[in-house]
């Protein structure tokens, strides 16, 4: 009697386990157009045909598997195991933030659930390069290189004749950033001439490379710049003197020929002509 009150006892002191949902991995990191897994785990209380979904979480909510079939653009290239999601291919389309919902109606607490990232590694695409083919000594340049498409976000390294220009150089006239791929020049000198091309690397797969390009720095043509300002204050003292000379000459009077031209006697009245002698034949 005494063993059966205590085993009784020992039962009720059990503590009852909810529904709960776990995953291997809350966080899962493949290259573009590999498979992936999206683990989801989950134990009953009671519940022997819980309801699963899944949904992803981005501007708002979409479902992913609902009522026993996936939707939308998982429908052809998904699977289920349990309650784990199996992707194929995926593409940067699918990276984000999922969510697995297991509903046990049975259980004291009904729902659980838990989250899983997808992040979907991309290499180095080739990068776009910037590199102005001309410039002239003393004024500022910049060289630009963008891969917009690489994850994780490339470095860069930019290349002068093929030799990598160092990052931090002491004294140097320029900069480089090595994540927003900015080649800056304080002050070019023709000593800065050359091929220069960019590199753009991550860990996911080779680098990559632009072409080439050369950028030819010219000294200031002092000679060419004299020439300039001399004619134009040459076409000035003209225009001066050729306004001084038409006022001189009254060539912008107002009532220059005024008094003579166009003018005529007003004709006279019949009344107005008196006989003062008489003619004889």
């Amino acid at each position: 009697m005494f063993a059966s009150v205590a085993f009784l006892i020992l039962i009720q002191s059990v503590p009852v386990v909810p529904v709960t949902v776990t995953s291997r991995s809350p966080i899962v990191e493949v290259h573009e157009f590999s498979d992936a897994e999206l683990s989801c785990e989950f134990t009953t209380e009671k519940e022997t045909n819980p309801r699963i979904e899944w949904k992803k979480k981005h501007k708002d909510v979409s479902f992913v598997y609902y009522e026993g079939r996936f939707v939308g653009p998982f429908q052809e290239r998904a699977a289920m195991e349990g309650a784990t999601v199996k992707l194929r291919r995926v593409t940067q389309e699918d990276a984000g933030e999922y969510r697995c919902e297991v509903s046990a109606p049975a259980d004291a607490v009904t729902l659980g659930e838990t989250n899983v990232t997808l992040r979907v590694l991309v290499p180095p695409h080739t990068p776009a390069c910037e590199v102005p083919s001309s410039a002239l000594t003393g004024s500022v340049v910049e060289l630009r290189c963008r891969d917009h498409h690489s994850i994780p976000p490339a470095v860069y390294t930019w290349f002068k004749d093929n030799r990598a220009i160092p990052i931090r150089q002491p004294n140097a006239s320029y900069t480089v950033n090595e994540f927003t791929g900015v080649l800056s020049f304080q002050t070019v000198s023709r000593a800065d001439t050359g091929q220069y091309h960019c590199e753009a690397k991550n860990s996911v797969g080779p680098a990559k490379s632009c072409r080439a390009t050369l950028m030819q720095i010219d000294d200031v043509n002092i000679a060419a710049v004299v020439s300039g300002v001399l004619l134009v204050c040459v076409t000035l003292l003209l225009c001066v003197f050729g306004v001084c000379y038409a006022r001189r000459h009254g060539y912008f009077s107002r009532h220059r020929g005024s008094q003579t031209s166009g003018y005529s006697h007003p004709p006279k009245e019949p009344q107005d002509f008196k006989h003062t002698q008489s003619f004889m034949l």
